[in-house]
Order: C-alpha cells, then structure tokens, then sequence
C-alpha cells in the first residue's frame, strides 16, 4: 500500500518559516516525482512545488516561488519543503504526491498523502 504522511504544518506568524516533509512508502521512491500542493478553502488546488528523482530538477508555483524550496532523501524516501516569508495567503491544506509527471498540475499525480494544515497569522 502506497502511503505519503505530511507532517509540520501548524500555526506560525506572518513573516516566519515551516518546514514541511513528505515521508513516502510502498512505492519505489527513487521513480517517482514528489510534490507539493495547497488547497485553501473556496480554491482549487495549486502546485506548490515538485522534485524529480532522476536529476533533481524542481519547478515551483508562481505565488511562492521566491519563498520556498524543495529538496529530496532517496536514501530516506523523504521530500522536504522549506517555506520562508510566510503570508497570511499561504494558509491552506498542503499535500504531497507521487507522479511520473515534471509538472506541478494535480493531474499526473496518482498518490496522496493526507495533509497538513498550515495557518498563517498576520
């Protein structure tokens, strides 16, 4: 059984950092891009970041791609996402998946972790 478990979510300030991780199982890691996505209330989802296995390239949404980065530990079947200048806009549900696709549209992504909240105060 595939399973992807986000964790570090919470409540942080405006202005402040999280770091998010990704921890996957059931599925060969080292196949696989991981990404990131967010989904506030209202909102459809949006493509917060992705890391592909094979070179390590990234891609990042446009809303935060100045704000975050996104790294990978095939040895640990780990991704990590470093978020930095929080907003209060950046409150929302985020996701990690697993897909054989390079891009950050939710399509192509076969596997879904649960969530973690993260809320930005201002």
């Amino acid at each position: 059984e595939v399973q992807l478990q986000a964790s570090g979510g919470g409540l942080v300030q405006a202005g402040r950092s999280l770091r998010l991780s990704c921890a996957a199982s059931g599925l060969p890691f080292d196949d696989y891009t991981i990404a990131w996505f967010r989904q506030a209330p209202g909102k459809e989802r949006e493509g917060v970041a992705s890391i592909r296995s094979s070179d390590g390239s990234t891609k990042f949404g446009d809303s935060v791609k100045d704000r975050v980065t996104i790294s990978r530990d095939n040895a640990k079947n780990t991704v990590s996402l470093q978020m930095n200048s929080l907003k209060p806009e950046d409150t929302a549900v985020y996701y990690c998946a697993a897909g054989k696709t390079i891009t950050i549209t939710p399509t192509g992504y076969n596997y879904w972790g649960q969530g973690t909240q993260v809320t930005v105060s201002s």
